[in-house]
């Protein structure tokens, strides 16, 4: 077997397992694993922009589009995972406003 049809295997399953993996996680596991998968997210890019300094013609092309794209994904998990943990804080109460006549 060809090495490209070994990586297009292992693409192709791999979208498989995270497809079944993500559809089965409850909706109250979400935030964590979401902060996670952020942090890992973070290693990943830096291991890309590791391997972008190594390559060259088109590979640095594509090396370059993915580690934008891997920073879009990274920043946005961070967002969306700040915006779920602000629903479960407390804000503190309104003030009233003073009543009777002013200074």
């Amino acid at each position: 077997m060809s090495n490209d049809v070994t990586w297009l295997t292992y693409f192709v399953l791999s979208v498989f397992v995270g497809i079944e993996v993500i559809s089965k996680v409850s909706s109250t596991l979400h935030t964590p694993l979401m902060s996670g998968a952020n942090a890992i997210h973070g290693i990943i890019l830096l291991g890309a922009i590791l391997v972008a300094g190594s390559a060259d013609g088109f590979a640095l092309v594509v090396a370059l589009v993915a580690i934008v794209l891997a920073a879009i994904n990274m920043v946005g998990g961070f967002v969306v995972t700040d915006r779920m943990l602000q629903m479960f804080t407390r804000k503190p109460p309104a003030r009233k406003p003073v009543e009777g006549g002013g200074a």
